[in-house]
């Protein structure tokens, strides 16, 4: 049992499990009947994904390839996920990865360059399984 940080739209792995997607918006052009069977997600949680300020400045930072720009976003991404709806929902998260098999992601191509860095990161810090 343990939780994997994956990009969606990618084949799942053999145990993955549930596959949440943490993102601000669904696939474009994708029936909602077909999130799943595409490998996109089965759930949809926004509640962990950048707001749409703060998901434009990760997006300039990855622009420029600007290592200060992409800190800025990592504090402010920080920020909102300490407010108590996110810190609850990462809690959680956390201690269903010691339980259940569940996955967590993002479209973006690179997860250094992404969220979902950020997500495995605090996640880790509250004790969660994870799987690479």
């Amino acid at each position: 049992m343990s939780i994997r940080i994956v990009r969606l739209g990618t084949p799942r792995a053999p145990d993955e499990g549930l596959r949440v997607g943490t993102v601000r918006r669904p696939p474009r052009g994708v029936p909602k009947t077909e999130f799943a069977s595409q490998d996109w997600y089965d759930v949809w949680y926004p509640n962990l994904a950048p707001s749409v300020e703060t998901m434009k400045q990760a997006q300039e930072a990855q622009k420029e390839e600007s290592p200060a720009q992409w800190n800025a976003f990592v504090r402010k991404f920080k920020a909102e996920m300490a407010e108590p709806d996110a810190s609850r929902s990462l809690d959680l998260l956390a201690a269903l990865s010691h339980g259940a098999s569940l996955s967590v992601g993002c479209y973006c191509e690179e997860e250094s360059k992404c969220h979902r860095s950020v997500l495995r990161s605090l996640l880790a810090e509250r004790g969660a399984k994870i799987v690479d």
